[in-house]
Parts: C-alpha cells; sequence; structure tokens
C-alpha cells in the first residue's frame, strides 16, 4: 500500500500535465475512499523533488521576457488562459508538495484532507483551462509562461508556516483580487466557456486561502504566537513581489484574512 507521501512524491515526479492531474486525482479519490471506510492511508515519508517534473513546453521565462497580453483580441485572451492553466499547474505541485515535504510535522489528518482536496480541485482547474484553450485551437504549452512560480517553494522548503504564509495566504490571494476582472473580459468576449471555467476556480480558490489561513492560524495558536506578528515577518523574509491593491476584502475575509494582515504589508512593501 503506498502512503500518501508517496502518492505525493509519484504526483511531482510525473511530468505531462494531463498525466499529472489524472494522477492526482486518482490519487485523491484514493485517499478520500480509505478516509470514508475509517481506514486512513499511512502518511508515511518520502523525499519530494526540490523542483517538480514539468513537460518540455512551455518555454519558461523571466517574468520581465513574457509578452505581455493584449485581453481585448482572441490571441490576448488565449495568452490570459494560457498563464491561467500555467498557474493552475504549479498550484497542483504546490498542494501535493506541501503534503510530501512537512511529515516530520504532526499535523491533524484533517491538514490532509484539505490539502488533497485542494490538490484535486487544482486538477480540475488545469483540466478546464486545457480544455478552453483546446476550444480556441490551442493548448498548454502553446505559448512561453513565468519561470519564477516555483520560487516560493524552494524559499519555503524548510518552513512549514512560511509556506503557507506565502502560497495560500498571499499568492492564492492574489487570485481572488485579479479573477472577477479575467471573468468580466471573457463575459465581454462572450466565451462563455472560459466564463464557466474561471467562475469555478473563483469559487474554490476561496477553499484554498482558507486552509492556509486555518493551518497558518493553528500552528501559531499551538505554538503561543500571534499570527498576525508572524504572517508579517514571514512574508517580508519569503516574498519578493509586491502586495498591490485593489483588495478584494469580501472575499479575503472570507477565506479568513482580515485587512490588517495585507494592508501593512502593502504599504510597507511599496515603500522599499
Amino acid at each position: 500500500m503506498q502512503s500518501l507521501a508517496e502518492m505525493a512524491v509519484e504526483v511531482l515526479t510525473t511530468a505531462d500535465g494531463r498525466a499529472k492531474t489524472a494522477l492526482g486525482r486518482k490519487h485523491a479519490a484514493t485517499w478520500f475512499a480509505a478516509r470514508a471506510a475509517g481506514a486512513p492511508l499511512p502518511i508515511g515519508q518520502a523525499a519530494p523533488p526540490l523542483q517538480p517534473a514539468r513537460p518540455e513546453k512551455p518555454d519558461l521565462l523571466p517574468p520581465r521576457d513574457v509578452p505581455r497580453r493584449r485581453p481585448g483580441t482572441l490571441p490576448g485572451r488565449i495568452a490570459l488562459l494560457h498563464a491561467v492553466g500555467h498557474i493552475e499547474l504549479n498550484a497542483v505541485d504546490l498542494h501535493w508538495d506541501i503534503i510530501a515535504r512537512f511529515t516530520a510535522h504532526p499535523m491533524p489528518l484533517g491538514f490532509y484532507d484539505d490539502w488533497v482536496k485542494a490538490a484535486d480541485e487544482e486538477a480540475k482547474h488545469f483540466n478546464l483551462i486545457c480544455d478552453c484553450l483546446e476550444a480556441f485551437g490551442s493548448h498548454y504549452g502553446a505559448l512561453p509562461a513565468h519561470a519564477g512560480m516555483w520560487r516560493a517553494a524552494e524559499d519555503t522548503a524548510d518552513d512549514l508556516m512560511g509556506r503557507l504564509a506565502v502560497v495560500p495566504m498571499v499568492l492564492e490571494a492574489r487570485g481572488l483580487d485579479v479573477t472577477p476582472g479575467m471573468i468580466e473580459v471573457f463575459r465581454t468576449a462572450g466565451d462563455t466557456g472560459a466564463v464557466s471555467a474561471l467562475e469555478t476556480i473563483y469559487a474554490e480558490e476561496v477553499g484554498h486561502v482558507a486552509y492556509g489561513s486555518k493551518w497558518f492560524n493553528w500552528l501559531c495558536g499551538r505554538d503561543g504566537l500571534d499570527p498576525k506578528d508572524v504572517f508579517h515577518r514571514l512574508v517580508r523574509h519569503y516574498f519578493h513581489g509586491s502586495l498591490k491593491p485593489p483588495f478584494n476584502e469580501e472575499k479575503r475575509a472570507e477565506a479568513g484574512l482580515p485587512p490588517d494582515f495585507y494592508w501593512p504589508l502593502a504599504e510597507g512593501l511599496q515603500a522599499l
């Protein structure tokens, strides 16, 4: 019987996006079937790679070299969908990585339930976006993509709280800010398939940010730490971008992120 950590590494070491997500969804179903039967799989231990396996395409470029997208045109909307697909594939790996990488930290089974569910949903999101791209006569890998998205995982490879702070509570929270605007771009263009896919992603990403906030606060509570102070310290240490308003304060609050977590960072980072 495979442990959950071994399943996670198997996903991380699968290169093709469709194959990676199919395997991840299969493992998620196995995990939840065992949980429903009252016989949870062992968490186990495994050695995740520092970087996940990736398909030969897309070409990965420094952020400044990725061509700018013009969403008022069909090629621009295809490029926007391709960028979303790239984010979703990275998210699949990020969630399986947090499962495999931090097994030395004793965590409740609910921690693994949440991240397996998040990984399963990210796999669904990637496939939804791939379907949209193929409907437009394109595919994932047809365009260059951002090379820096895995940096947060590498920087926090030895720090579970840092990983929770930066990935779900900063990077995924940013998705809550920008996705409504993307939905409107495709709605204006009459691209109903893309609107449906993005609305699904938007609804489910709130839960992923909430998982990050939930377990970050749980760890702080266990160790008697102030979550806001720790969050500010970790984001300043690990996050290399800037927190830029406008913020989707309603959805961030729904996910357990109050304004006093992120507004001071936006002001401080912009002043640097």
